[in-house]
């Protein structure tokens, strides 16, 4: 990659050096605060950290969990052009400009931009090298609750190139981030039909069996179909139980359901931490464990997952403790398909309708001979091994490119690497 001739001292450390005939500013320059409303019937829009502004469909509720009240006239009207910062996540990289014009949170900064390239401007500040000076720039008692402060904002380091080259940087972007996009997109397409894939395979397991050829009749459930014809169908209080013990004080592991795995709970001092596990449930191997709450407003994320250690979990969670005469990894699959099919979601209760041990002792499983269930939980566990390792290989890939691409941006737009 090619050098600028002469660099020189830019005067901040994340920054470094930077070509000699590029100026070092602060945002002051080039934007000012503004908070324009009446505005209520126009488009919703949010911020994003992977995406900065995007629209937001305040109809979908798998897309955005935050409450939207009916009267939108407080919102904070936005331009194509504008700069909308989410205050509250600033530090994470939730900002950018804007291309719709729409509506934004009260709670968020909206910002006209004048004196450079509005492209160049959303390329360089949504770039690593400045997401660390709004970080700089947020404070509060705890991490999820830090707050950018408006007038500090002003003051971060800008580094403007002469509008020729900021033209310039902004076409290779266009073409280089473009071929890196393009790639993304192409692994994330390989994905989602993995995943597809794996659905399906369980999805055939649990319902039909390892057996082509046996006699089949109707399971009597209308979204199912026909089963296996030695097959039954019971309740789940005949194949499970609720655990209802608590912690037990010992030197426990403390778990999470993440994505459909019950993983080790990293601890840190952010602050985030329980003043006490007194509440917390005690698991142990070979549990089931669901998340049963606001089925309403998420249908997208995993909700069951089996133990693979003993440890302690929040009580939040609804923990299933397998009978002996069941094979447990079969149960953790079966309830995976009933979960991936939203069957679950014809369950709960409330306005945010959660799911209790009063649905799951009710809910209709079929249930195949314990040699069955642990033939089926054998295959499916070689079957959806290798496909999870596939997943996990395209979404390191995926990683890597959206780095490099985090990388070319910050080079390119600190003068790094020169762009003819």
């Amino acid at each position: 990659m090619e050098r600028y001739d002469n660099y020189k001292d830019s005067g901040v450390d994340w920054i470094g050096q930077i070509p000699e005939h590029w100026e070092l500013m602060h945002l002051r320059n080039f934007i000012s605060l503004f908070s324009e409303k009446g505005f209520g019937d126009l488009q919703l829009l949010s911020v994003t950290r992977e995406k900065g502004v995007i629209l937001r469909d305040k109809n979908n509720l798998e897309e955005n969990h935050n409450f939207v009240p009916d009267d939108l006239s407080g919102y904070k009207h936005v331009k194509v052009g504008d700069f909308v910062i989410n205050k509250m996540k600033s530090w994470q990289g939730s900002y950018g400009i804007s291309k719709f014009e729409g509506i934004v949170s009260p709670a968020y900064y909206t910002c006209k931009l004048s004196g450079v390239n509005p492209e160049f401007f959303s390329n360089a500040i949504r770039s690593k090298i400045y997401s660390a000076f709004f970080m700089q720039f947020s404070k509060g008692v705890r991490v999820g609750q830090w707050d950018l402060d408006s007038n500090a904002m002003k003051s971060i380091p800008f580094i403007l190139p002469p509008l020729s080259e900021q033209q310039a940087i902004v076409a290779y972007l266009d073409k280089e981030t473009g071929k890196l996009d393009a790639a993304v997109e192409k692994l994330e397409r390989m994905v989602e039909v993995l995943k597809e894939r794996k659905q399906l395979i369980i999805s055939k397991a649990v319902t039909r069996g390892l057996e082509d050829s046996v006699p089949l009749k109707d399971s009597g459930l209308e979204w199912i179909g026909q089963i296996p014809e030695h097959w039954t169908i019971l309740q789940g209080k005949y194949l499970f139980s609720e655990n209802k013990t608590l912690n037990d004080h010992q030197d426990r592991k403390v778990l999470s359901l993440s994505y459909g795995k019950i993983i080790l709970k990293q601890l840190s001092n952010d602050g985030l931490l329980p003043a006490t596990y007194d509440n917390y449930q005690l698991i142990l191997k070979n549990y089931i464990v669901i998340r049963c709450t606001d089925l309403q407003n998420d249908k997208v994320s995993l909700r069951t997952a089996i133990s693979k250690f003993d440890g302690i979990i929040t009580n939040a969670y609804l923990a299933l403790v397998p009978f002996s005469s069941t094979c447990p990894d079969y149960l953790n699959y079966l309830l995976r398909h009933w979960d991936n099919s939203k069957e679950l979601y014809r369950y709960g209760s409330g306005v945010r309708q959660n799911l209790s041990w009063n649905d799951l002792k009710k809910l209709l499983l079929i249930v195949p001979p314990l040699y069955e269930q642990q033939a089926i939980a054998a295959y499916l566990d070689e079957k959806v091994g290798k496909l999870d390792e596939a997943i996990e290989k395209q979404l390191r890939m995926i990683e890597l490119l959206k780095e490099r691409k985090q990388i070319l941006i910050s080079d390119v737009v600190t003068g790094k690497i020169k762009v003819a």
